[in-house]
């Protein structure tokens, strides 16, 4: 025999099978509050709400435009100085022979135009609004986990290899989506945001099977980073802004650690 499905709590009369992403009380989509962590009932996401201008709405998010603007800048002078691609690439055995900031650098190192256009139309497409809601600070956390889990399992998988491009960290705010709209997959909207990620992030992990140069192992690393660090702050649902940031670079220094412990082992 099927169960009947919970009610909200504020109106018994709605059937629901969404839950307050804080205190897991059943709520309806009235009641809904879309927060960084999933929906919440009115109650949890009040401490967290505030005015929103339609004019900051409108200000590029300033961590995103610096990443933005620190890619391109590079790109920029590599094509006029083409030695500083190898300068800066994530070179697995110079990293291994010492070279740790590689691991850094790589990221902001693109191969040619079509590379470092859709990466940063994806960055541009999916890292305003989650600086936007989680604040600067916490976002920067979110982009360089995802960046040094990218790259630490890249230097893990393919020692012998060279990797340049944001994909990693890309993939990282993939994931963040991801983890957030599992949350609201109950509602329509939810689902059908959930169904589409799925999908995209489908098409984008078999890429490395018609394309063989793709750095896979990137990929996945800095997508595991970006759910890991969504879950996080799931967990975390009336922490500020600050504290969420703490979390995200606690996630980056504990990859820098595995990149660490990987070329002494080597």
């Amino acid at each position: 025999m099927t169960e009947p499905l919970p009610t909200c709590y504020r109106h018994p009369d709605r059937p629901t099978r969404l839950r307050c992403a804080a205190c897991g009380r059943p709520i309806c989509t009235e009641c809904a509050h879309d927060t960084p962590v999933g929906f919440k009932c009115p109650e949890c996401a009040a401490p967290r709400t505030k005015v929103v201008s339609a004019r900051s709405l409108d200000r590029p998010p300033v961590v995103t435009s610096a990443i933005l603007a620190a890619n391109i800048a590079i790109f920029v002078v590599g094509y006029l100085l083409p030695s500083l691609s190898f300068d800066l690439a994530q070179i697995n055995p110079a990293v291994n022979a010492g070279q740790w900031w590689r691991v850094f650098t790589g990221a902001f190192v693109h191969a040619g135009m079509l590379h470092i256009f859709f990466n940063m139309y994806a960055l541009w497409i999916f890292g305003p609004q989650i600086e936007r809601q989680v604040g600067g600070l916490a976002f920067a956390g979110l982009y360089l986990a995802s960046l040094l889990w990218g790259a630490a399992a890249f230097l893990a998988l393919a020692p012998g290899a060279t990797a340049v491009g944001a994909s990693g960290a890309i993939f990282g705010l993939f994931g963040a989506w991801i983890g957030a709209s599992y949350r609201a997959r109950h509602t329509p909207a939810g689902r059908r945001m959930f169904q589409q990620l799925v999908l995209l992030l489908g098409i984008n992990l078999a890429l490395p099977l018609f394309i063989p140069s793709v750095a896979w192992q990137a990929h996945v690393g800095g997508l595991a980073a970006g759910v890991a660090v969504v879950a996080l702050w799931q967990r975390m649902p009336r922490a500020s802004r600050n504290a969420r940031a703490v979390a995200a670079f606690a996630v980056a220094a504990a990859a820098f650690a595995v990149v660490l412990v990987l070329t002494v082992v080597r």
